[in-house]
């Protein structure tokens, strides 16, 4: 795990540049503290910075920038490629030779043997990449297949730049950014920034499963040339769907993720999991547990709000698999206290609040090991949120009746606030259905009232992801891009609505948010998160299994609890689903009050003038009245300022 930079000019380097892209490279210390060094050519105008974490081959013979044998190509890369030990038999067996034992040596021998399209489809791994060929004169670029490692590119004042964050184009001393508000309006929907969009004009994230091709001298960026696509998986996957028995399926996963599993704990620095207890980490937890001659070490972080805290679950789990489990109890002021680094460890505005709890547990873990599993991207495969149910009968329920009494029962479920409903719920618990006991009650009706009267399944799936309903009208000359529902139509026609959502989730939701999450958390401590549901065979494999092996009796995940099963008693991990989360709407209207009105002036959001200061000021003081929890909504408004304020826009 590393951290890239790099440049691309028409013109000679001068020997002030080598300062300029050492200072670029030394920015991403966090990401790689082990090792740093830089390459130019000055001739050719590149330069290639970076910065080493190292997990495999320790020695120098692991260094980076690498060049290959025959001299032609110098490499940066960013990531592990898991397969690197087949893939360097395959070479060897056609005459390669090696001088140590990295995963980064393979890559260049596959580029040698393979070229660059080639080596990337046989490469299964996550990965940043930047590679400049001397022979040709062209670098180039390629991120892996899900979007696990951020690559961040884009030509300013004549100068191409590429980095793995953009705190690294900061150190460029001529970079003089611009917000662009028509992704800023994106970015209040989601409360992240969708891949292709970033936050600054002129400048884009790779999509993932893309490579990019440059020369110097380009006046406009090329595009992205796809190497994989999911699309193009799914299609495949269901022209071959599984005919076998639900239990031959069972194995079919049970051995493909023992494999990825495998794969992911080839290190050779300590390694351990994140553990919460719930269904994804569990699994991911057993199936090392299952292959380590050693207790694993697990780590978990705990609440002492009980209604946040899945830290008991984890201790189950981890006592019946009989790892080293260690657990770490915070106090609210300890979790605020996270709040000021998050506009520098996410340079790019981030509004997922579990960003704060995922650093915290990587902060933890990263006190005994320097990589660590992690559960992420089941729920992307295996239908396990819980909008996809809520969409799926809500579609079919609502098709029966009238618009008009749908508006009325929406108008019904509006009457009450989300905090009145919550206290019903509350009091009258005890008869209730278990599937209708859930976490804030009241804040689902009002978005099930939001969903009653759209008639396009689609329109469904994005009232359901998005926060700001109309972020347009919120951010000043804002026109919001097409993102979500861009890609739809690259989807086979005979996907479901739930699989179309899972899709889509995969698309946009996976590396915008869950991924970027977890690498920016892990890295700001220098530690590598590995995710093995995200292995190209696994991905294959849910996409062939019939839908009804993931989706059952309303619930998901089917296939993956009677994994999990084999290896944990079901009593340990059968309950509802709580995410990982923290009481952001109660600290906004107490310790963080003063901090949040500070940042929502309305002098300030003026002065700023990227917001309507009345509409975000209305539903400020809804929220301190207690009527609804608008916290998702303030909370992406406060990231953006507080990020405004650090990297001085």
């Amino acid at each position: 795990m590393c951290g890239v930079t790099g440049l691309l000019v028409q013109r000679t380097l001068d020997t002030e540049c080598r300062f300029k892209i050492r200072a670029m490279t030394d920015v991403l210390h966090h990401r790689g503290p082990d090792a740093s060094d830089i390459w130019m050519d000055s001739d050719a105008g590149v330069a290639l910075g970076h910065r080493r974490l190292s997990i495999v081959d320790l020695s120098s013979t692991g260094a980076q920038p690498m060049h290959s044998g025959c001299r032609r190509y110098v490499l940066v890369f960013n990531g592990e490629i898991y397969n690197f030990q087949g893939l360097r038999a395959e070479l060897g067996a056609k005459g390669a030779s090696f001088s140590g034992h990295s995963d980064t040596e393979v890559l260049l021998q596959g580029l040698i043997a393979w070229g660059v399209e080639e080596t990337l489809r046989r490469a299964e791994g996550m990965f940043a990449i930047a590679l400049w060929d001397r022979q040709t004169r062209q670098l180039h670029l390629a991120r892996d297949r899900s979007g696990e490692k951020p690559l961040y590119y884009g030509l300013h004042k004549g100068v191409f730049l590429f980095a793995s964050e953009l705190k690294a184009f900061h150190a460029w001393p001529e970079f003089r950014p611009e917000i662009d508000r028509n992704v800023l309006s994106l970015y209040l929907r989601h409360n992240y920034v969708p891949e292709p969009f970033c936050i600054y004009k002129g400048f884009l994230k790779l999509t993932p499963g893309t490579f990019l091709t440059l020369r110097s001298g380009l006046q406009q960026l090329p595009e992205p040339q796809p190497y994989w696509s999911l699309a193009d998986t799914i299609a495949e996957s269901k022209r071959t769907l599984l005919t076998v028995p639900e239990a031959v399926g069972v194995d079919l996963l049970d051995a493909a993720l023992r494999e990825s599993v495998r794969l992911r704990m080839i290190a050779d620095v300590p390694l351990g999991a994140f553990l919460s207890g719930g269904i994804d980490s569990s699994t991911v937890v057993s199936l090392m547990q299952a292959q380590s001659m050693r207790p694993v070490k697990t780590f978990s972080i705990g609440f002492t709000v009980p209604q946040y805290d899945e830290a008991p679950y984890a201790r189950a789990v981890a006592a019946h698999l009989g790892t080293e489990h260690t657990e770490l109890y915070v106090s609210p002021e300890e979790t605020q206290a996270v709040i000021p680094l998050l506009p520098g460890m996410y340079d790019e505005p981030f509004a997922d609040s579990s960003q704060i709890p995922t650093y915290l547990v990587s902060q933890l873990a990263r006190q005994q090991v320097t990589v660590a599993m992690s559960g992420d991207a089941g729920d992307e495969l295996f239908a396990g949120y819980s909008r996809y149910s809520l969409a799926s009968g809500m579609w079919q329920r609502q098709q029966r009746l009238p618009v008009a009494l749908r508006r009325l029962f929406s108008l019904g479920l509006t009457s009450l606030a989300p905090s009145t409903w919550d206290r019903l719920f509350e009091r009258f618990g005890a008869v209730l259905p278990s599937r209708l006991r859930q976490p804030m009650p009241g804040d689902k009706l009002h978005k099930l009232a939001g969903l009653l009267a759209i008639d396009d399944p689609m329109m469904m799936y994005k009232q359901l992801v998005s926060l700001w309903k109309d972020p347009a009208s919120i951010v000043l000359g804002a026109h919001e891009p097409e993102s979500v529902l861009c890609d739809v139509d690259k989807l086979p026609t005979t996907l479901n609505l739930v699989e179309r959502m899972m899709a889509l989730d995969a698309l946009h939701y996976l590396p915008g948010d869950i991924l970027a999450k977890v690498d920016r958390a892990s890295m700001a401590v220098s530690l590598e998160a590995r995710v093995p549901m995200l292995d190209t065979n696994v991905i294959g494999l849910a996409w062939r299994m019939p839908h009804h092996w993931k989706v059952r009796d309303g619930k998901g995940k089917w296939i993956l609890r009677e994994v999990l099963a084999r290896y944990v008693p079901r009593p340990l991990f059968e309950r509802p689903k709580m995410g990982f989360g923290i009481p952001i709407d109660a600290w906004l209207r107490g310790p963080l009050r003063e901090w949040a009105e500070n940042l929502l002036s309305e002098s300030r959001l003026r002065e700023g003038g990227y917001f309507e200061p009345q509409a975000v000021r209305a539903v400020w003081r809804s929220h301190l009245s207690g009527g609804q929890n608008l916290q998702y909504l303030l909370w992406g408004i406060l990231c953006f300022e507080a990020w405004r304020e650090r990297w001085g826009h």
